[in-house]
């Protein structure tokens, strides 16, 4: 018997294609920027440090469904910072890093050959490695009338965008939610990057203006990587609709898949505490502005970027031309191309590097 791989199903992974470009960028005289991954480089805020070391005996398992504190705590956030109503605990469970979840949730959910996944148009791979583990087939468009006629078993949204920095406007997340709901799809948002929005304002797909007061058909990913520099912890959850959560949590359960105990308490420590969301808010809106005066001032044009970590831009060119270029000066960055067709000329750019190696990377960029 010969037995396929399972990694032949998945798409190469797109990150080993930056490698020799990350060695020309690593060989500049006064070292890389790397601004290719948005990884945090900020401290954990102590607040959340401490209740990690006051949960430290955390002898027994914990369970998948989390505990209550940590769920009531995603609940009152999600209430106080964006307006969700009607959410109960019942709707909310921790998952272990939102990657995990978004890779996951096809297989979770029973989706398989011949399904079919709808992705935004340019979008985070891990939505279409999700896919391709269980065999169904994927679409990428922003379009709904180019969906066609077949039900899709799964439609991701994801606002604030990565890599793009896009926010849909409520008109469309509302336009989605209702065209799901008629046939019956669910809808996953993605809503990692929604406390980090610089221009206008980001809504979840759980607000009453957006989903009509029902959660049901809908859910939305919620990470605190960014927010709260807990990318380590692997700290994040998923809500909305209490039946699909219910179907989640049954699946999960006998796989095993659990948020440790001293991480739910500390999730419940960054979600109570707004005062260190702000003040990370204001170093990446500084960061963000050094970046892009200087790439503008180096010829990029800006496109959408309102939100997330990131500055989608272009010189009108091959990503890949604009990765080597600027690798050559020291800045790696991600070409558009990791994201599908449509950023093919684009590159991300991505903030969370520390205030010297942004404005290092300025500085170069004033001299190209």
């Amino acid at each position: 018997m010969t037995r396929t791989p399972v990694s032949r199903r998945l798409p190469d992974f797109p990150w080993d294609q930056l490698l020799p470009y990350a060695a020309t960028a690593r060989a500049h005289p006064d070292g890389v920027v790397d601004l290719s991954i948005g990884t945090p480089v900020d401290p954990t805020p102590e607040v959340v440090q401490q209740a990690l070391r006051d949960a430290a005996d955390s002898p027994g398992y914990p369970t998948t469904l989390g505990l209550p504190a940590t769920r009531q705590a995603a609940v009152d956030w999600l209430a106080r910072s964006h307006g969700v109503t009607g959410l109960g605990l019942d709707g909310v469970l921790p998952v272990v890093g939102s990657k995990e979840l978004i890779a996951g949730l096809p297989t979770h959910l029973g989706v398989g050959p011949g399904d079919l996944v709808v992705l935004p148009e340019v979008a985070y791979p891990t939505y279409e490695v999700g896919a391709a583990l269980v065999g169904a087939e994927t679409l990428a468009t922003d379009s709904l009338t180019a969906i066609g006629p077949r039900t899709p078993a799964l439609l991701w949204l994801n606002s604030p965008s990565n890599p793009t920095g896009r926010v849909l406007p409520p008109d469309h997340l509302r336009k989605v939610v209702q065209w799901c709901r008629e046939r019956g799809v669910l809808l996953v948002s993605d809503e990692c990057y929604l406390e980090c929005t610089w221009e206008g304002e980001a809504l979840s797909v759980l607000h009453p203006d957006i989903s009509g007061g029902s959660h049901e058909g809908l859910l939305a990913v919620h990470s605190l990587s960014k927010r709260s520099n807990l990318a380590g912890y692997r700290c994040a959850f998923v809500a909305g609709d209490p039946v699909v959560v219910a179907e989640l949590l049954a699946v999960r359960k006998n796989l095993g898949l659990m948020m440790p105990g001293p991480q739910q308490r500390a999730m419940v420590a960054a979600l109570d505490d707004d005062d260190h969301a702000r003040e990370q808010h204001a170093h990446y809106a500084a960061r963000r502005g050094v970046l892009r005066e200087a790439l503008e001032g180096a010829g990029f044009a800006i496109s959408h970027s309102e939100a997330s970590l990131y500055l989608w831009a272009t010189r009108a060119e091959s990503c890949w031309d604009t990765v080597a270029s600027l690798a050559e000066r020291g800045i790696l960055v991600a070409p558009g191309s990791f994201y599908g067709r449509a950023g093919e000329q684009h590159v991300r750019v991505a903030f969370t590097a520390t205030d010297e190696r942004v404005a290092a990377a300025a500085e170069r960029l004033a001299r190209a």
